[in-house]
């Protein structure tokens, strides 16, 4: 692919709405993570085994505000959005990082609430892929396990307007850029083989051509990276990344890794060596980067490691 010419943001936020953790006693923030000051009981923030963040950037004076993801339980991602004073109306675009439930479950709700609010049809960026049939073929679980699909009719009926590319697609007026497809280069990074998909009317291990990040060119900082799950890899991801941007510094690198249960336990050290390579100022695996993973970057990478929890949002760049 040809390097594309990215804007670059003066400010970034994400704030995460949904992750496979929370506590409410990491409370202490920096200049660039702030924790949720949420009051106790019975005021809670919600954690499940989903994704999504709200993302919102600046340039100059534009400011664009797009969500990552749609977590799997509308209520849960709802209340933790209301506690955080997230104002989901302002959602200018969804973007989906793949066809996998704890990704999607909760954006048809999504979709209603916002373009009811806007009184418009919502730009929703997916590959084609993400529409496909899909398993989980686990070998302790003895059978394959159908997993929800996508339906196209209900994100329309919903007040989605559907952006089918296999490419990158620019969103927030150029300022965040999917990846599309991620060029597959890293040896040790094979995928997820438990997961199927249906292709031609058969059942394959699913090749994930759906799986995209998103990447956004922070002034004088470099690439902020974000991952849903990375079943491309998370380097191949950062790679590409890279490459799109025509620039080797990255400034942080957020989400899942997909390194999670003890078929990737093997790739654990390779993916973290890799990573010291390209030594982003912050590292923050979440949802599916599994515990062991998680505090091997702790204890890996302790000067730019963060803990993420629901409700945190991260700050980089200047005033906006």
């Amino acid at each position: 692919m040809n390097e594309l010419n990215i804007r670059e943001a003066d400010r970034l936020e994400i704030t995460v709405l949904m992750d496979n953790y929370t506590d409410i006693f990491l409370i202490e923030s920096t200049d660039v993570c702030r924790r949720p000051q949420i009051p106790f009981f019975p005021q809670m923030l919600f954690a499940e085994h989903g994704f999504s963040c709200l993302i919102k950037v600046w340039a100059g004076n534009e400011e664009h505000t797009v969500l990552m993801d749609a977590a799997v339980t509308p209520a849960n991602l709802f209340n933790n959005a209301e506690l955080l004073k997230a104002d989901l109306g302002r959602i200018e675009a969804v973007a989906l990082s793949h066809g996998h439930p704890d990704h999607f479950l909760g954006l048809v709700d999504l979709l209603k609430f916002v373009s009811k609010e806007q009184g418009k049809e919502v730009p929703l960026v997916l590959h084609p892929d993400a529409f496909l049939e899909r398993r989980f073929n686990i070998p302790v679980i003895g059978h394959p396990v159908i997993l929800p699909s996508l339906d196209e009719g209900d994100l329309k009926g919903a007040g989605a307007d559907i952006i089918k590319s296999e490419k990158a697609s620019p969103i927030a007026n150029g300022l965040i850029h999917t990846t599309g497809e991620v060029e597959r280069k890293i040896p040790f990074e094979k995928g997820f083989p438990w997961a199927e998909a249906k292709v031609d009317g058969k059942w394959l291990t699913d090749p994930f051509l759906d799986d995209q990040g998103l990447v956004i060119k922070l002034k004088g900082k470099g690439l902020v990276v974000i991952s849903g799950c990375a079943h491309a890899g998370i380097i191949n991801t950062v790679e590409y990344a890279k490459k799109m941007a025509g620039t080797d510094k990255v400034h942080a690198v957020l989400g899942g890794f997909h390194l999670t249960g003890r078929l990737f336990d093997p790739i654990i050290q390779p993916t973290i060596d890799e990573m010291k390579r390209i030594s982003p100022d912050h590292i923050v695996p979440m949802h599916c980067t599994g515990w062991k993973a998680i505090n091997r970057f702790a204890e890996e990478m302790p000067e730019q490691f963060i803990l993420n929890s629901v409700g945190t949002t991260y700050v980089f760049g200047g005033n906006p």
